[in-house]
């Protein structure tokens, strides 16, 4: 991980940074949306996730709802990271994100800002928070290799 993000305030920087100016914060229609909708009990997370697939690449990741100031940085940076990617390497990248959670071992390069929740296993409520828009976008490709898309 880059000694910068290691700084705790420069961590609290990029996580208020996305939780204020959140990106790819709007959802959108049309048939090749693919879309889902997680919520938390511990919290007040309730959002909706979207995804476009294009040839088995990641073209548009989108979410809107309301979240705590984890979940929405979280679910931004993740919006940057899987847009371009093909399923593939989104899956790769969300199993880094998990692993890293988890406290197992995981690649700080393909995680980008993402490393800014490195430290969030140790506050386990804030486990789902980080990880609910992570989630939706494992379930939905879930759901896509299921049918075939």
């Amino acid at each position: 991980m880059s000694d910068i993000l290691k700084d705790p305030e420069i961590m609290r920087q990029i996580i208020m940074d996305h939780y204020q100016y959140p990106h790819h914060h709007h959802l959108k229609e049309g048939d090749d949306v693919l879309s889902k909708h997680m919520s938390s009990a511990s919290c007040i997370d309730d959002i909706t996730v979207q995804l476009v697939l294009a040839d088995d690449v990641i073209s548009e990741v989108r979410f809107d709802g309301v979240g705590c100031a984890i979940s929405t940085a979280s679910t931004s940076i993740m919006t940057e990271l899987l847009t371009g990617k093909t399923v593939d390497q989104a899956k790769d990248i969300i199993a880094q994100f998990f692993a890293m959670v988890d406290e197992r071992d995981y690649d700080e390069e393909k995680l980008e800002e993402a490393v800014v929740f490195c430290n969030v296993s140790k506050q386990a409520a804030r486990i789902k928070c980080a990880t609910i828009g992570w989630q939706a976008v494992t379930e939905m490709l879930e759901e896509a290799d299921e049918k075939g898309k």
